[in-house]
């Protein structure tokens, strides 16, 4: 698929000024001043993140009543119930908040709801279970933000409730006894940005120093909040950051958490994880078990220790599912796929609506990506859920999904969701209906560049300019993520050497050079279509730069994304 290419701006007046501080390359300065940097003392704290630049968790709104609430419930003896949301951010929130208080306090379990009986966020059924069961509170881990009735519900139950989310606030903040979310309007803390399970740290973090504890018993968690970062796509940046270098230090070391060390022995993990590693790795197999079948067994593998036989078996559990969840996915995206590709109608829409009966609903978001990357365009894939047709949407860049669907609502029995992704469930009868108004509304707004793919560029970089030295400080710009993406570069002009070429039918092996230069090597995956332009002259090649390993022998190589 053809893209747009967007090369980012930058002051080139603190470009030079902080290179005249660094003394390094002016491309690596330019990289800095496009993620915020512009002194020697804000890129010292970028490239060597310390503990101690974590915020006073006690800034954020609520905290304080948070802390005194469960330390009410200890000193009374109280049932504490660690109630979380079904995906990696909330399962890992789950195992931090619940491991961490069961070492001081006993009396305590978790519940995670079951993605096909109860659905997202905190369910009645959570709470009827809680009434059951004599607890008296739930500390809810990523998800509570909105669930204004479900608080009012339990508050009849006389069950309390700590609220810990990250997601945007409504109108009217739940009656609960204490609303920890950074992106309340009315929360002062210092960084917006963290993960459900970030915000699970943070209330560890707080109950530590209220009670004497020393700050490494929270600090043996972060490889959790690690994962929770890469895989929930939060901002790689201020807090964030900080969280994330020192969880891939743990998870890379001996002491990484014992469930996380299995789960990386199942998956044949030999090497030192990235936060790349940890997206497509760890992440798809922790989410396997809520997918395919309870997320239970994810938070039951996360808390396991070194001598618990069961974590062992979950492991290999999760990693079953993740298997069942490709095969499902790769089944469903080309059954998608043959739909489209068999209706004209459908191939010139500017939307992508379609449902299945027999689609598994645990994967139809994951489908529904798939589609846009191929498509490239607003995409909607559901699947009958309860007599009812439940789907996952997702969006392309610049285009407002949630506001689209808004304007479909009087179809829908309910939705909800953000600009780039959603979720909804309509009766049977109204897909159509549906789908067509979803289509004309879409149509109306989107523009054509939408429709198109678009490759950022960082900036231009000549072949000479990637050297060893050039490559270990971009690297120290790791963990990669939103905010702080991997560079792309682009070089202008190069050429063929001679010896690049199509590998196995869709790929191409670049090997290219730009006047008398070296050649410089490069893989393009998926890109056999671009071959006849690469033998026909000189190009523009925009790529990332990773090391590669060939009998021992590590050399630089280019990832290329795009030709033109």
């Amino acid at each position: 698929m053809q893209k747009r290419w967007a090369i980012k701006q930058t002051n080139e007046q603190k470009v030079n000024a902080l290179q005249q501080e660094l003394k390094v390359h002016p491309v690596l300065c330019k990289l800095l001043v496009q993620r915020g940097i512009e002194t020697y003392e804000q890129a010292k704290k970028f490239f060597r993140p310390e503990l101690s630049d974590l915020h006073d968790p006690f800034l954020m709104k609520d905290m304080d009543k948070a802390i005194n609430r469960i330390n009410e419930a200890i000193a009374a003896n109280e049932k504490i119930l660690i109630y979380g949301d079904y995906d990696v951010d909330g399962t890992t929130a789950v195992a931090i908040a619940f491991s961490f208080l069961k070492e001081f306090y006993p009396n305590i379990d978790y519940y995670v709801p079951n993605r096909y009986t109860e659905g997202y966020g905190i369910s009645l059924k959570g709470i009827d279970f809680a009434s059951e069961n004599n607890f008296s509170l739930i500390i809810a881990l990523d998800c509570g933000i909105k669930a204004n009735d479900k608080i009012d519900y339990a508050n009849g139950k006389k069950i309390d409730f700590i609220i810990c989310d990250h997601h945007n606030a409504g109108e009217e903040i739940p009656n609960a006894i204490a609303v920890l979310d950074p992106k309340r309007i009315d929360c002062n803390y210092p960084f917006k940005e963290l993960s459900g399970c970030g915000i699970g740290f943070k209330l560890i973090q707080a109950f530590s120093l209220q009670n004497g504890i020393p700050l490494e018993k929270c600090y043996q968690f972060l490889d959790l909040v690690c994962v929770s970062i890469g895989s929930d796509i939060v901002s790689m940046s201020g807090e964030n950051r900080t969280l994330a270098w020192f969880g891939l230090e743990k998870l890379n070391s001996e002491n990484a958490s014992s469930g996380l060390k299995r789960l990386k022995e199942i998956a044949g993990v030999q090497k030192q994880m990235s936060i790349d590693d940890v997206v497509f790795i760890l992440g798809p197999r922790i989410n396997a078990a809520g997918r395919m079948d309870d997320a239970m067994h994810a938070v039951k593998l996360l808390i396991s220790d070194e001598i618990d036989l069961e974590g062992e078996e979950k492991a290999f559990q999760l990693n079953r599912f993740n298997n069942d969840r490709k095969d499902l996915d790769r089944n469903i995206t080309a059954h998608a796929l043959e739909i489209i590709a068999n209706d004209e109608n459908l191939i010139q829409r500017k939307t992508t609506v379609l449902q299945h009966p027999d689609w598994n609903k645990g994967v139809i978001g994951i489908v529904a990506s798939r589609l846009t990357d191929t498509y490239y365009r607003p995409t909607i894939i559901l699947t009958e859920s309860d007599g009812k047709l439940a789907g996952s949407a997702r969006s392309v860049k610049g285009f407002d999904l949630y506001e689209a669907i808004y304007d479909c609502r009087e179809h829908l029995i309910q939705f909800g969701g953000h600009k780039f992704a959603a979720g909804m469930t309509m009766d049977k009868e109204n897909f159509e209906a549906f789908s067509n108004q979803f289509e004309k509304v879409v149509s109306e707004r989107i523009t054509p560049d939408q429709l198109i793919p678009e490759l950022e560029i960082d900036a231009e970089l000549e072949l000479e300019d990637i050297t060893p030295k050039f490559y270990g400080i971009l690297q120290q710009m790791a963990p990669f993520g939103p905010a702080n993406m991997k560079p792309v570069f682009v070089t202008r002009g190069v050429r063929d050497s001679g010896w690049s070429k199509i590998v196995k039918e869709e790929h191409i092996k670049f090997s290219i050079k730009k006047k008398d230069n070296t050649n410089f090597d490069g893989i393009g995956f998926g890109m056999a279509d671009k071959f006849s332009l690469v033998k026909s002259g000189a190009f523009d090649i925009a790529y990332q730069i990773s090391e590669n390993v060939w009998n021992d022998k590590v050399s630089l190589q280019m990832m290329v994304k795009d030709v033109m």
